[in-house]
């Protein structure tokens, strides 16, 4: 597929895509989103890719949704557009690869819904996140819900009623990202962590992140008969079987990725 608004790039088991369009502060168009989404459906059919980098050029991760197609837009255009946000942000956590957001600017709005839908993520110490909405009278509803299961209750309701601005520190400390880095450490440290992710099986980190999010809003009892189940038959998958015999052989095991 030809991009208009990404650029791809394949760094061995891991890919990077990127958001291109600074101009309009990586705005997250109707066009943007199915790019994104298009991108993300061809990672997730190379089984050889293990990762994937989620970033943007510009000083600005995104800036959210393009206000312009929403203008005077009739209510099965509005409805279009969040359909297709919906889409995006359930593909990149239903995609067999985790995705790293790495943040290096401004995220805000469905921008920063994009960075917290990411199952990892990595700030730049100059980046900031905001849900804005409510200052234009349009409350940031779509935002909230990965807001809200990614800091908590009270803490995104602080973000969504005042809309401010918080920086990477701060992010961290309430678990929006994982770390931050120095600027210009950015790039080394996802790749770092992408790496990382790629070095164990990717049947077994395909399976665990499907788990992780099918459970994540079960009740105890619940999460745990399903996570027993899932345990039990990732325990007689081929690559299990050569994990716990290579750990117990003290020798590196062989993925098959089955």
């Amino acid at each position: 597929m030809t991009y208009h608004l990404l650029s791809v790039e394949k760094l061995e088991s891991v890919t990077i895509v990127t958001m291109n369009n600074p101009a309009r502060r990586n705005a997250l168009s109707e066009q943007m989103m199915r790019e994104l989404i298009a991108a993300l459906d061809q990672v997730s059919a190379d089984r050889a890719l293990r990762a994937v980098i989620l970033a943007a050029t510009g000083s600005v991760f995104s800036s959210g949704h393009d206000l312009r197609e929403m203008v005077g837009a009739a209510i099965d255009a509005q409805r279009r557009l969040f359909d297709c946000c919906a889409e995006l942000m359930s593909k990149v956590q239903s995609i067999p690869q985790p995705v790293i957001a790495e943040v290096q600017g401004l995220a805000t709005a469905a921008g920063c819904q994009l960075a917290a839908s990411c199952d990892l993520a990595i700030a730049g110490e100059s980046a900031s996140f905001a849900t804005p909405g409510v200052k234009i009278g349009l409350f940031c509803t779509t935002p909230m819900v990965a807001l809200t299961r990614a800091i908590g209750r009270k803490r995104a309701m602080e973000l969504l009623l005042t809309g401010r601005v918080i920086d990477a520190p701060t992010a961290a400390q309430w678990g929006l990202v994982n770390r931050v880095v120095p600027d210009r450490k950015l790039r080394e440290a996802t790749l770092a962590l992408a790496n990382a992710v790629a070095e164990s099986s990717s049947f077994t980190v395909s399976l665990g992140k499907q788990a992780f999010y099918a459970q994540i809003d079960l009740d105890q009892p619940k999460a745990y008969a399903y996570a027993k189940e899932v345990m039990s038959l990732n325990a007689m998958a081929n690559d299990a079987q050569e994990g716990m015999g290579a750990f117990l052989e003290k020798r590196a095991p062989c993925w098959v990725g089955r």
